[in-house]
């Protein structure tokens, strides 16, 4: 008896030893597997969010090469003069991009960021050049991305992942086969929008302006003015009576642009300026409070400057849309595709903070790289698409709840 006993406690032995011996060689080859694997990436679009996703993808430390490509040519890419104002949220993961805005033409206000997207986009490309000494990337300006191009690529050059960045009109999701069917959700809240080009005037970052609870007497036009208290003539004032009209002035000087917006509340002054069918009281309005709320350094808007000014015609309701895929698994080319920046949502009123909604889809990417490099079947690659969709789907909830009371309502 005492024989079989210690023959079972030598096989046990035996069993556990070998047990151990192959988790910890399956263990130490996981983690070598890991540390060595590497994954082609194709950024298509060399815009702000196309250029960021190109930075992050490099700080993964999974990437074996980078290509990037754009449509444009480098002078017309860098030449774009419209402003963009970087959230801090924004400057803290550039920040940690290395992007050095210490280095770039711009100007700070309440810890937001200035600059042209043409000078934002030179320093990035600069940060890509200047990587290109020590890792594998490569830059195509003047190329556009097709079925033409893929169908050159080699099959065992096809990348792991491609990021598509080429904005709400781009093509690339279709040339891959992505459906373009969106979802389209009210923000609750009303807006117009405006665009002012005077080439007068300087081509400077300038931090935005923002009026609050404003209310407009439209009693010249029928419309009964809600406050009691107004003064005589006075056509745009702050009031207790809430809520109100929020106001954003941004752009540079050469090019101005206004953001009006509201809640969704069907007050008689809002249902009349979404139904009238007189424009020119949009432009009268934009015109008031343009010249209410200006920087004392920047000409008025007058009577030989007004017909400079662009608006919307009427009251709109803000709507988001996002696309209901936003990242897809090509399974005969083993290929994961993911869609950032406005080429994934975008809204049909302009706050002038479109780029940051765009980087906080990026927030994710370089986990999503790390899973798709590392990835040793189907259901590591799925899991990291389900993982990447359920962000995009959180963000796009997020700002439909919050995202204007952020960019207007604050």
């Amino acid at each position: 008896m005492e024989q079989y006993e210690t023959l079972a406690y030598d096989t046990a032995l035996s069993t556990l030893a070998a047990v151990l011996v192959y988790v910890l060689l399956k263990v130490g080859w996981d983690g070598y597997r890991r540390w060595r694997a590497r994954a082609r990436v194709l950024v298509v679009g060399s815009g702000p969010v196309g250029l960021t996703a190109a930075l992050v993808a490099l700080r993964s430390s999974k990437v074996g090469r980078l290509d990037l490509l754009e449509e444009r040519c480098r002078p017309a890419l860098l030449a774009r003069p419209q402003q963009i104002a970087l959230d801090p949220r924004s400057v803290t993961f550039l920040l940690a991009l290395g992007v050095d805005f210490d280095n770039m033409e711009g100007c700070w206000h309440n810890e937001h960021f200035f600059t042209k997207i043409g000078i934002f986009q030179e320093h990035l490309l600069s940060i890509l050049e200047q990587k290109k000494q020590e890792m594998d990337i490569h830059i195509h300006l003047g190329t556009k991305f097709t079925e033409d191009y893929l169908k050159k690529i080699p099959a065992s050059d096809l990348p792991r992942v491609i990021v598509v960045c080429d904005g709400s009109c781009g093509e690339s999701s279709s040339v891959l086969g992505i459906t373009s069917d969106y979802i389209v959700e009210s923000c609750n809240a009303y807006g117009a929008n405006a665009a002012l080009e005077r080439e007068d005037q300087r081509q400077v970052p300038t931090p935005e302006i923002r009026g609050h609870d404003l209310h407009f007497d439209l009693s010249a036009y029928g419309v009964e003015f809600a406050p009691t208290a107004v003064k005589e003539a006075q056509h745009l004032q702050p009031s207790a009576a809430k809520p109100g009209f929020h106001l954003k002035i941004y752009g540079t000087f050469r090019n101005r642009y206004m953001g009006l917006a509201c809640p969704g509340l069907d007050t008689k002054v809002v249902k009349f300026l979404r139904h009238t069918p007189n424009s020119s009281i949009m432009k009268n309005i934009f015109h008031q409070s343009f010249n209410a709320y200006k920087t004392d350094i920047e000409p008025r808007i007058n009577d030989l400057t007004v017909h400079l000014l662009q608006c919307s015609r009427r009251l709109f309701e803000i709507m988001l849309s996002h696309r209901r895929v936003t990242a897809a698994y090509i399974e005969g080319d083993n290929v994961v595709v993911t869609i950032e920046g406005e080429a994934a949502r975008v809204l049909n009123f302009d706050t002038g903070c479109g780029v940051n909604f765009g980087l906080k889809g990026l927030e994710s990417l370089e986990e999503f790289i790390y899973r798709m490099a590392t990835a040793a079947d189907q259901s590591d690659v799925f899991e990291a698409l389900s993982a990447k969709i359920r962000h995009s789907k959180q963000l796009a909830e997020e700002f439909r709840l919050n995202g204007l009371t952020m960019a207007m309502f604050e």
